[in-house]
């Protein structure tokens, strides 16, 4: 018996084979924008960056609740809690990356 290979789960085939219907066509339009650009070098991290995002889409959205969670979020009646308070040393991280810049 010979093990069969992992699925990539950035393929873009087996993100539009796992996605949920009303997702696909958004997928499409951005795949192919996304595609458009790697044709310079440059923009080839971007297409894989896109891929990466819906991989991480697919598994979210096979989650319960998923939509109505969003729905919530995006209307503002969705708990919230302050970054302050849930991220440790928000301040101190922020101050950090600041530094950085300089």
């Amino acid at each position: 018996m010979t093990a069969q290979p992992m699925e990539d789960p950035s393929d873009p085939l087996v993100i539009l084979r796992d996605l949920p219907e009303r997702e696909r066509e958004e997928f499409l339009c951005q795949y192919h924008l996304a595609v458009d650009a790697a044709h310079d070098p440059a923009g080839y991290e971007q297409l894989r960056r896109m891929l990466h995002v819906w991989s991480l889409t697919v598994v979210a959205a096979s989650q319960p609740g998923y939509y109505e969670e969003l729905a919530a979020a995006r209307d503002g009646t969705a708990p919230t809690v302050p970054v302050t308070e849930a991220i440790p040393d928000w301040a101190g991280r922020v101050a950090a990356v600041r530094d950085r810049r300089r």
